[in-house]
């Protein structure tokens, strides 16, 4: 399925990962007149340029036409008035595309009360420039063109991946949905370990910020494992080896992100009730 082939898209949401979507489809093929964006207030960098391009914004569902496809990217508290609110413009055929956190099948399904088709999809923030990860899961009633058209739309903003029980939705939000300030925390603490050690605290979040983003490319670009790429790097009795035996001691790294990911989980299961 490619995105050029689609119409009758209904964006709901214009916000930090509504505009990603909007701006990866445009990049990657959907037709501008395609797409309804549903939004009282968008972000105005992103009505600026899709509107520029032919997108249509509107304040809100009423007249809205039947949608083919229906994007939800509005937030957790939000979800069940604007559902009420799309009735109209979805029908059995239309697919609902769910990227809200925490909002399930049935939330969504019981909010349309259509019994069609709902994928639920956990992208995270690196959509933004196109290098997200996006775990899909779909309801019995999702035929294989509408995963095939919820596939494209999420690829559109980086890898698409698929899980067949929505029980695990919690586990994956805790690494892949959250994952992103887990790094970004490695990257704070890691220069703020440079200042402690001596350096200027700008050259140490240049440093820090560079490794990151480098070694994060490096696993992107290489076939090895992230552990053989690690042990690539550490020479025996080196100073990597010095650091990382206190990485992977039985109360480090390892045992720190088991607990992280675990107490994510955890709450993402207190949120859906």
């Amino acid at each position: 399925m490619t995105l050029a082939r689609l119409d009758r898209i209904v964006l709901v949401g214009a916000g930090r990962m509504g505009g990603a979507l909007l701006e990866g489809w445009l990049a990657n093929g959907l037709a501008p007149s395609a797409i309804t964006v549903v939004d009282p207030a968008p972000a105005e960098q992103v009505k600026a340029r899709a509107g520029s391009r032919g997108v249509t914004f509107v304040a809100d569902a009423s007249g809205l036409g039947a949608a083919r496809t229906i994007v939800l990217a509005v937030k957790p508290q939000m979800m069940a008035q604007v559902l009420a609110g799309l009735r109209a413009s979805a029908g059995r055929g239309t697919l609902a595309l769910s990227i809200a956190a925490g909002q399930t099948i049935g939330d969504v399904e019981h909010g349309l009360g259509h019994g069609g088709a709902v994928v639920r999809a956990m992208p995270n923030t690196p959509a933004a420039i196109g290098r997200g990860i996006s775990v899909l899961v779909a309801n019995a009633a999702a035929n294989a063109d509408q995963r095939a058209t919820a596939d494209a739309l999420m690829s559109a903003v980086g890898a698409v991946e698929w899980i067949d029980d929505e029980g695990l939705m919690d586990a994956v939000t805790a690494v892949s949905g959250s994952g992103p300030a887990y790094v970004f925390l490695l990257c704070e603490s890691l220069a703020e370990a440079g200042v402690a050690a001596g350096l200027e605290a700008p050259l140490a979040a240049r440093l820090a910020r560079h490794t990151v983003a480098g070694a994060g490319a490096l696993i992107a670009a290489s076939a090895e494992e992230p552990s053989r790429l690690r042990e690539n790097v550490t020479s025996p009795g080196g100073t990597t080896e010095a650091a990382l035996k206190v990485l992977l001691a039985g109360d480090g790294l390892g045992a720190l992100m088991r607990r992280a990911v675990a107490a994510a989980a955890r709450r993402g299961r207190e949120l859906a009730g």
